[in-house]
């Protein structure tokens, strides 16, 4: 089983900050729902938190309260190649240092994050708006894996 020490903290740092970012990427492409969308954020960390002892890496991953700076960049297409690149990073760290298993669970505590962070806001009568299907479907190919259906 994978944990923190099995990490630098720059690459412990690099791993918590994708889900964050994959949640960012979806609530910046579309305008509108921010602070449900938030919620919603925070409530995939909460629902994580009950399938407890599962995961080793994801018990310790949403343990951690979920931040990400996004003050540091000029534009939110910007901020999403930035997190693009920050969730292929992530993968790459763990793909060295965690199983497949765990590489895999990330990528699917991830997606889901960004499912709901996307189901949050109805837009145009829809659940999931295509300017959010086509965030989480870049979500996905950073992570090196398919967006959910």
């Amino acid at each position: 089983m994978t944990g923190k020490a099995s990490f630098t903290p720059e690459e412990w740092q690099l791993v918590l900050e994708g889900p964050p970012s994959a949640g960012i990427i979806v609530v910046t492409a579309q305008r509108g729902g921010s602070f449900r969308e938030s919620i919603a954020m925070a409530k995939a960390y909460v629902e994580a938190r009950q399938h407890h002892g599962q995961s080793e890496l994801l018990d310790e991953i949403v343990a951690a309260k979920p931040e990400r700076d996004h003050t540091r960049y000029h534009s939110a297409e910007e901020l999403k190649q930035a997190g693009l690149q920050h969730l292929r990073d992530a993968v790459g760290v763990l793909a060295q240092k965690a199983t497949p298993e765990e590489v895999e669970d990330y990528r699917r505590f991830v997606l889901t994050l960004a499912d709901k962070v996307a189901s949050a806001h109805r837009e145009g009568g829809q659940a999931v708006s295509e300017a959010e299907q086509a965030a989480i479907k870049e979500v996905a190919d950073a992570l090196g894996t398919a967006a959910p259906a």
